[in-house]
């Protein structure tokens, strides 16, 4: 991938020169830096993690946390992932070890 060093737009390859979208600039190609550069050509496929084998205390971090579907203080495994813009805080994913129901929180 090459940017525009006259307005900072992706630039696309075409042949042996390198094109921007946005105002026409063009550059040739440099094969020494391409080849340098890295690439998620090869990555498209997702894998599947098998997990069948893993200990349950290996799963993750947990808390005593009041499970919603047994109504009483459980031991619960939890992880947090930021599923909204950078700004905001992270979502917490919660599942109980008794019962096995998830849920999440989010600050309001």
């Amino acid at each position: 991938m090459n940017f525009c060093d006259e307005c900072g737009s992706m630039m696309k390859a075409d042949d042996s020169k390198w094109v921007c979208d946005g105002c026409g600039h063009e550059e040739l190609r440099d094969e020494t830096a391409e080849a340098a550069m890295t690439t998620t050509q090869g990555q498209e496929g997702n894998t599947v993690v098998d997990m069948s084998d893993v200990d349950e205390s290996q799963v993750g971090p947990t808390v005593e946390q009041k499970c919603p579907e047994c109504d009483e203080t459980r031991t619960v495994r939890y992880e947090m992932k930021q599923i909204r813009s950078a700004d905001e805080s992270e979502t917490r994913f919660f599942t109980c070890t008794e019962c096995g129901y998830k849920w999440r929180e989010d600050d309001h």
